[in-house]
């Protein structure tokens, strides 16, 4: 038996995946030179992850985006060792990478509590500084937001990605109607405000990977984060593509979601079918990093309740099979390098709920196939070192 929960609903408002922010430690405080007294060091700025953070609520709570921690407490005769200054920290969501103005990455927070310093406070005055504080480190930083998630959903706009999440959870995602302008000027209809949609994340749990085990103690969550439809181009930025793009680099496997009848984004722009689709797909995502190619990727072909769907879909896996034998129809820039080999190919119907349950299972079958394949690498890896060790020794 599969159970199925949505655990988080994300609010919308202006999609916001990175900040930049100022931040600037505390300075020392004074010495005092008759007695010997060290003034105490100045407060320090630290990045602390949260899970219920947004960059969106940090800019909302903070608007000049200043971070300031405490100055260190002044010797005193009766205090000849100063106080530290109060420490700032700063609220970030999970997944959040951390860059100095160069781009240099500072750190990176992947779960809650997560916490990374990015200023720190000036020694207090002593006999090293003639009794004189240091002023804390300045910096500007840059918050970049990276989804991490299970499984990213990837798939143009209108595939039926939203329709998809609320029948494998209990989450009611808005779905959207995306409209792209000939310049591809990225616009939203259905969100009050013309706003974009924060990216969400959304969990199936699964009682066993076996239907007839239902143990608690196999309890699995799964993430699935729902990304805004792309559309060709979108490795070159249409569509705000690099913001939606570098999403799916944290998730551990990929979902295309195709629809079975094909794609076409608006009546100035070219039909593809299912098979250009996949294509296209892979392609964006291989101009966008070549290394996606590596992660498991599952396929699912929605919308099969349509006329004619089974056709069409029996049609599509004669062409995946056989990918060699209908590459000379496409444009040279089409072809992908790689064709992904798909771990699943899953019909399904959005509407009415078919092959969702088999979907989840293959979820959670691949999942449960790529964890044991990084376990067995990491034993690998420790034995290896474990080896080596031994032979220096």
């Amino acid at each position: 038996m599969v159970h199925c929960s949505g655990v988080l609903f994300r609010k919308y408002g202006k999609f916001i995946d990175k900040l930049r922010v100022f931040t600037k430690g505390g300075s020392g405080g004074m010495g005092y030179p008759r007695l010997g007294g060290e003034g105490g060091k100045g407060g320090d700025v630290w990045v602390v992850a949260h899970k219920r953070m947004t960059l969106r609520q940090l800019k909302d709570k903070y608007p000049q985006k200043r971070f300031v921690a405490g100055v260190g407490a002044n010797s005193r005769v009766n205090a000849l060792k100063g106080s530290k200054g109060k420490d700032c920290e700063i609220p970030v969501p999970v997944g959040i990478s951390v860059t100095d103005e160069n781009g240099k990455i500072i750190g990176e927070l992947n779960k809650e509590e997560d916490r990374i310093l990015v200023a720190e406070g000036g020694l207090g005055g002593k006999l090293l500084t003639n009794f004189l504080p240091l002023k804390g480190q300045k910096r500007t930083i840059y918050l970049d937001l990276k989804l991490i998630a299970d499984v990213g959903l990837v798939g143009f706009p209108n595939a039926g990605k939203s329709s998809l999440l609320s029948q494998v959870s209990r989450a009611k995602p808005a779905i959207a109607d995306y409209a792209y302008s000939e310049s591809y000027n990225f616009t939203k209809k259905s969100i009050i405000n013309n706003t974009f949609m924060e990216l969400q994340a959304y969990v199936i749990s699964y009682f066993g990977s076996n239907k007839c085990y239902t143990s608690p103690s196999d309890l699995q969550m799964i993430s699935v984060a729902d990304l805004p439809g792309l559309i060709e181009g979108a490795h070159k930025n249409k569509g705000m593509g690099h913001k939606f793009l570098k999403h799916i680099e944290r998730t551990r496997q990929l979902l295309f979601v195709v629809d079975v009848s094909g794609f076409q984004l608006s009546s100035q722009t070219q039909y593809r079918t299912a098979f250009e689709t996949v294509m296209l797909l892979t392609k964006e995502l291989e101009l966008y990093k070549e290394e996606l190619h590596a992660k498991p990727a599952l396929l699912v072909i929605n919308k099969m309740d349509l006329p004619d769907a089974q056709d069409k879909f029996h049609e599509l896996m004669y062409q995946l099979q056989n990918p060699k034998d209908f590459l000379h129809l496409f444009e040279k820039e089409m072809i992908p390098e790689k064709i992904v080999e798909f771990q699943h190919v899953i019909p399904i119907s959005a509407i009415t709920g078919e092959g969702i349950e088999e979907l989840k299972s293959c979820i959670r079958k691949s999942l449960d196939e790529h964890t044991n394949q990084e376990n067995e690498a990491y034993h690998e890896k420790q034995l290896l070192n474990l080896r080596t060790f031994n032979t220096v020794i």
